[in-house]
């Protein structure tokens, strides 16, 4: 898998980083699996080895590597998920796969009448994407962020929602709660992913930071014949 190029996506060595790590965390990676040889992976990855020694080094200070000199690189798979993307749970049917995302539209709006209650404004900035996995196309999502926590505009938004919150706005998501069900696409899907309409997997998301109240809430819809949602009990 290469790293994406598109415009909005993390530095190349840190996507490799993520999506080592959700291999790591999906089981794709073995605790105490010995990785192949860098000029190796490095292939098998698309990348240079420049860049993979950047991402290993990072999984190495976050202690998810071992570095056995004269031996090779060791997987330690952590007790938690971790990474960036350790709240996103669709995977690829076979496992693991980088998420990035492509901005469709953000507005600035009043809250419609058929979202549930969160947060403590009446407006709220409306981001939509469409999300992917190794360059997949796998979902479509509709974030709604209160207005009460700060305002985004499309030139501030990346790759990691999460990351341009802590960057942009200061505040950290610390816990979600998802409802998974069956929906149906809605109608702004774009080309590509699928026509409107069909029954599609489907997950309503409220997240907290540090209020009482979710300051988020969020719907994608996801297509099951690529993508699963996973979660994992630790």
């Amino acid at each position: 898998m290469q790293p994406t190029s598109r415009s909005t996506a993390l530095p190349k060595y840190i996507q490799l980083t993520e999506l080592l790590i959700r291999d790591i965390d999906a089981g794709r990676l073995l605790d105490g699996e010995r990785l192949p040889p860098e000029r190796e992976m490095a292939v098998s990855l698309g990348t240079s080895i420049g860049t993979l020694r950047k991402a290993l080094a990072e999984l190495d200070r976050k202690g998810l590597l071992e570095r056995v000199q004269g031996s090779g690189n060791y997987v330690r798979k952590p007790r938690k998920a971790m990474g960036v993307y350790a709240m996103f749970r669709l995977e690829l049917l076979s496992g693991g796969g980088l998420p990035t995302a492509e901005i469709l539209q953000v507005d600035a709006m009043n809250k419609p009448d058929d979202l549930p209650a969160f947060g403590e404004s009446t407006r709220a900035t409306r981001i939509r994407r469409r999300r992917f996995l190794n360059d997949v196309a796998i979902a479509v999502e509709e974030i709604w962020l209160v207005a009460s926590a700060g305002v985004l505009t499309r030139q501030l938004l990346g790759d990691s929602l999460y990351q341009t919150y802590l960057a942009e706005l200061g505040f950290w998501i610390t816990r979600a709660e998802d409802r998974v069900s069956v929906g149906t696409l809605p109608g702004w899907a774009p080309e590509g992913f699928g026509q409107a309409g069909p029954a599609c997997g489907y997950i309503e998301r409220f997240s907290w930071a540090a209020s009482a109240k979710p300051i988020e809430f969020s719907r994608t819809w996801f297509d099951t014949d690529k993508s699963v949602y996973v979660q994992r009990l630790k």
